[in-house]
Formats: C-alpha cells, structure tokens, sequence
C-alpha cells in the first residue's frame, strides 16, 4: 500500500498580505504590518494549524513607486526579518521560520552568521530565502548607481551559495565539548578554515558559531527565469513558484525537478510551493463577493504602481484603456514581467483592467468553498503540480482563521495534510535529508 501523499504548507506573511486593499478590509487590522502583538497571535495560529513555515519576504527600498501610490501602501513599514524571526522563535515551538536575505546587497559572512544563530535560537526551525534582489531602487540605498545585470546577479548569488554554505560547516558537530577540568572548550581539529578566493567573494572564515542544529538551514528560492530555476535546481530545497494556472504549474515542476535528476539530485529534496491566494465562503459565490469587494479597495494610484514595477516601466503614461503597449526588457524581474504580459494577452485585458488585477493579486487563486479549495489543492498534489503551497491570505486576522480553522481541517479529513507535526526541525515538516558537512562527513553520517 502505498503512503498517502501530504501537502506541505507556508504562509506567506511579509506584508501579511500582498493584497494593496488588505489593510482596508472590513474587521482587518490596518496596522497588521507592523504591530508585533498580531504577527505573534498570527504565528502561534499557525502552528496550532500545524503549517510547516512562517515566511517573510523582504524589500530594501520604500522609494519605488510614485508618491501617490506609496502613500496607500501598508508596506512602507514592516519589521526587519532576522529580528521579527528571532522574537517569533521565543514565542512559538515547531512552526518554520523562513526570511528573505539578498545575495546582491549583503555578504556571506553575515548571512552565515545570522541565519546560523536564528537556527540556534529556534532549535532548527530556520530556513533562507535566496533572493538575488530585482528591485533597482535597492541598488541606490548600498551605495550603487545602478543595478546590476540580472545574469550577474545570478553569477554572484551561485558563488554566495557555495560560501554561506562552507561558513556553516566550519565545525564539525562535534566540535564543541566543553570540558571543565580539562579547560578544553572545543577541538581545533574539528574546525575548518574556508579560505574561499573567488570570482566574486573572498572570505577566509571560520565562522564564529557551531554548526547550526539543521546542519544547514532549509535552502529556499524564489526565482522563475531560466537563471532562477537552474540556481534552484542545484541548490534549493524549497521553491516559492508562481505558476498562473495547473498547467503552468505541472510545466515548472518537471522543469525544475527534471534539472535535478540531470545534475544527480533527488527530486524528492526539494519541495515546489507556488504562491496561492485563498478567499473562503459559504458557497462559491460568496467567496467570489470577498474577492469583488477586496479588489475595489485598490486605488487605481496604486495599481497602475503595480503594473510599473512589474513591467519595470512607468504605466502611468500608457493608454488606460487601451492594450498593453510593447514593453521592452529592464533589468528588473524578468520572470514576472513575463508573466504580467501573459496575463493581458490570455485574457485580453486594457492597461486599466490588468493594473486593477496587480494592484489586488494577480497570481495563483483559490477562491470557493473549504471543499472546492480542497479539491482544487489535491488535484495539484497529484497531478504533481505541487508539492504544496504558500499561502497568501486576503486579509488579517479573518481571512487567515477561514483558512486554519476551515480549509487545514477538510485537509486533514483527506488524510492529506498532517494532524501533528513529524519532529521539531523545519528539514523534518519538509521531509528533508539534514545535509553532510563537506569537511567533516563521517561526523554528519553519525549524527543522523
């Protein structure tokens, strides 16, 4: 008999939606963003519902959009990811904490370290999120005039991967045995100095923290261009997708996981998530009226923001109601510029109607009934368009309890979502293997 297949679940709360008229919402809290006393009660619902991970995106410029945009956005202030986790970790036992951390903007050895220590304090519930950064109005806040090219930033990203992940093997598991009377603190011969010279990063190490309990902290990634996707197949063990529909996702799947195969990883290490926005009524139509009511929220100042930061150009200049006009390639993401102009050809849409439809969510959507938001999540379990999903909630606190307290339960009666959790590590919610260190390998072969 063979075991019944399980849908791993994240929640994606930075911002605690993504969704421009969340904050505006009938009953939600306006200030769910950036009020600690929220998130924590967000957090420990979550666990309660047995999610694997709490993740946090991030965004390193407030400046990127127009004034009269910004002034409507509920992200303009939001906590730093390393520092909201690490209060998170305090206040909750099993959930996964997943943050966003730039390869372009920030260097090895502090992300080493910091993701290291936030696998300590959680007791291996920490997970990375590579981001190689497409916003270039980050760029102006380090320094830079301009953004660097998205190939190069890849180039970097694969490097950054190698030596965050030779900082924490710095020690073996062993290392540290602190002996009293001898005064011995830890083995010399168990520590390895890194010594890495490369194209883009030198940085001797080691790194000042023991290997982290996870022995690294869960790989995830984000990116869906063809750079993106090859990065997430040698080095990811989770991917944030955003597929448009079943099919896109069925696509992104046999991409990635046949990219493994080709380069001799297991498939099975590595989890696909696409992003989806979950709207929960009574009945469909009810949920539909959710959906209709949240989008008229959304300024037509911030939607046409939107649509100029995913297209990388200023919208505010084309026609409202005409079709998208050509728009060249930028420096920006690519992968959702793409999607964006997908979206308008498939269904025909004016540069209003496609603003409006960013402006709210464009993306991946279940909108309906506890049952038919079931139905719609198993299909893509096994029709291995998933391996599960990032959920993005509507808004906050109700349209996260209508997805705990109703959809996780009619989940739980399929016998395809668990009751409890596996173990107390992130890797062990994902079912992932906890990686050797490359230094030291028969005393990671021991410790598992």
């Amino acid at each position: 008999m063979t075991e019944q297949k399980q849908l791993k679940l994240g929640a994606f709360m930075r911002p605690v939606s993504l969704h421009t008229g969340a904050w505006r919402y009938p009953g939600a809290y306006p200030d769910a963003n950036f009020n600690f006393q929220h998130i924590k009660s967000f957090a420990q619902e979550l666990e309660k519902a047995k999610f694997d991970a709490f993740f946090m995106a991030d965004h390193l410029a407030v400046l990127n959009m127009p004034i009269e945009a910004l002034k409507r956005s509920q992200t303009v202030t939001s906590f730093e990811p390393f520092t909201l986790l690490s209060a998170l970790a305090a206040v909750t036992d099993r959930i996964g904490l997943v943050a966003t951390a730039s390869t372009t903007f920030d260097l090895p050895y502090h992300i080493a370290r910091r993701f290291a220590s936030l696998d300590h304090i959680s007791g291996g519930r920490a997970g990375w999120n590579i981001v190689t950064t497409s916003n270039p109005d980050a760029a102006l806040n380090f320094g830079l005039e301009e953004h660097r090219e998205h190939g190069e930033r890849y180039h970097r990203a694969r490097e950054f991967y190698d030596v965050v992940t030779g900082l924490w093997d710095s020690f073996a598991d062993d290392a540290f045995l602190p002996d009293q009377d001898s005064g011995i603190f830890f083995d010399p011969e168990r520590m390895h100095v890194l010594g890495h010279k490369g194209e883009e990063l030198s940085v001797r190490g080691p790194l000042n923290i023991a290997r982290p309990p996870q022995g690294w902290p869960v790989i995830v990634q984000a990116g869906q261009s063809d750079a993106g996707r090859q990065l997430a197949a040698e080095t990811a063990e989770a991917v944030f997708a955003a597929p448009r529909n079943l099919a896109d996702g069925k696509s992104i799947f046999a991409d990635i996981k046949g990219r493994m195969k080709a380069i001799g990883r297991n498939p099975d290490h590595l989890k696909i998530l696409p992003a989806a926005f979950i709207v929960v009524g009574d009945t469909i139509e009810e949920a539909k009226a959710k959906r209709a009511k949240l989008d008229s929220l959304v300024h037509y100042d911030s939607a046409i923001a939107s649509l100029s930061i995913a297209l990388g150009h200023d919208a505010s200049k084309f026609d409202p109601d005409g079709p998208l006009p050509e728009t060249p390639e930028t420096n920006a993401s690519k992968s959702g510029r793409e999607r964006v102009i997908a979206l308008a050809e498939a269904e025909k849409l004016t540069v209003r109607q496609l603003a409006q439809r960013l402006g709210g969510y464009a993306g991946l959507a279940f909108v309906g009934t506890p049952e038919s938001i079931a139905d719609e999540m198993e299909q893509w379990l096994h029709e291995e368009g998933s391996d599960g999903f990032n959920v993005v909630f509507p808004f906050l606190p109700q349209g996260l309890l209508d997805v705990t307290t109703r959809v996780v339960p009619e989940l739980q009666r399929r016998g395809i979502f668990r009751r409890d959790y596996e173990g107390t590590t992130l890797r062990e919610h994902l079912g992932l293997p906890r990686p050797e260190n490359r230094f030291f390998p028969a005393t990671a072969a021991a410790a598992q």
